[in-house]
């Protein structure tokens, strides 16, 4: 499995508070079922946690990235300072 784009990761943390199979698919480059397997894990760190989704066949995306042990913040730091890079 690849690691996630970071400007991508950034961007589907903060536009959604729910991901399914396509997000997941989309961030990592994995089929269908490596996608269900990877949310299956954050479907049991939620059911631990008591976390609920509103929508049928998602998980939570706060506990996802973190589960997949995916740091925001390093990464939010990562694109700002590749911004400025390419900028320069």
């Amino acid at each position: 499995m690849k690691s996630p784009d970071i400007e991508k990761a950034v961007l589907m943390y903060y536009e959604k508070t729910e991901i399914g199979n396509a997000e997941i698919m989309e961030l990592f480059g994995v089929s269908r079922v490596t996608a269900r397997k990877l949310k299956n894990e954050v479907l049991n760190e939620m059911a631990k946690n008591n976390i609920r989704c509103w929508l049928p066949k998602h998980v939570n995306t706060a506990v996802a990235f973190k589960t997949w042990g995916i740091d925001i913040d390093d990464f939010e730091k990562r694109l700002k300072k590749l911004r400025t890079l390419k900028g320069a």
